[in-house]
């Protein structure tokens, strides 16, 4: 096994390289998602997401200056690849819409929810458990503002694992420390699922 993960929680690694991840969305959450996926030892990701990267991501999504411009997913990729070359890395540069879920995603042991609005996010999670009702999905709301550590939880419904304040308005906006932590909540929730540490 690689020199990477050689810190790794014991007998973990084995089961997260055969294990394959969709990230629908690769700002804020997605980003920093597929990055503590990836250096847990996750062997495979499905990256989707329509949008470039723009200077007023760099305050909280895992992007920097030579990134602006580029596609995300394919900024997100470089970034994987630098972690670790040997990842397997599916992109989709596109406008993800609800007849897509099944097909873009049959190869997903489970969804990474990372959209920005709330109606996007409703479709996506009610679309997955349609396509896949027995594979779990993560989803996150409730992130802007600051501090409020105590606030952020994990909710449990089904197979849907919700992560976040459930409160907070996008008025408040965007604090990158914050936004980080709920996006490793979602990764740390996905690998427990993975490697049986977490009940699905």
């Amino acid at each position: 096994m690689k020199e990477i993960f050689k810190r790794n929680v014991p007998g973990t690694t084995e089961i997260l390289q055969k294990s394959t991840v969709a990230v629908a969305g690769c700002g804020g959450l997605g980003s920093n998602a597929a990055v503590a996926l990836v250096r847990s030892g996750v062997g495979s990701l499905i990256l989707v997401d329509f949008d470039t990267v723009e200077l007023s991501n760099l305050n909280r999504q895992y992007y920097f200056h030579n990134h602006v411009g580029m596609k995300k997913t394919e900024a997100l990729a470089k970034l994987l690849y630098d972690i670790n070359p040997d990842v397997n890395l599916e992109l989709h540069s596109i406008v993800l819409e609800p007849q897509m879920i099944e097909k873009l995603f049959k190869s997903a042991d489970l969804l990474i929810e990372a959209f920005d609005k709330a109606e996007n996010k409703q479709w996506l999670i009610e679309s997955w458990c349609r396509a896949f009702p027995d594979r779990p999905v993560v989803a996150a709301s409730g992130l802007s503002g600051m501090g409020r550590t105590e606030a952020v939880k994990v909710h449990k419904g089904g197979n849907i694992y919700l992560c976040g304040d459930e409160e907070s308005q996008a008025e408040e906006g965007l604090c990158a420390a914050r936004v980080a932590m709920v996006a490793n909540m979602q990764a740390n929730i996905a690998v427990a699922i993975l490697t049986g540490q977490e009940e699905v």
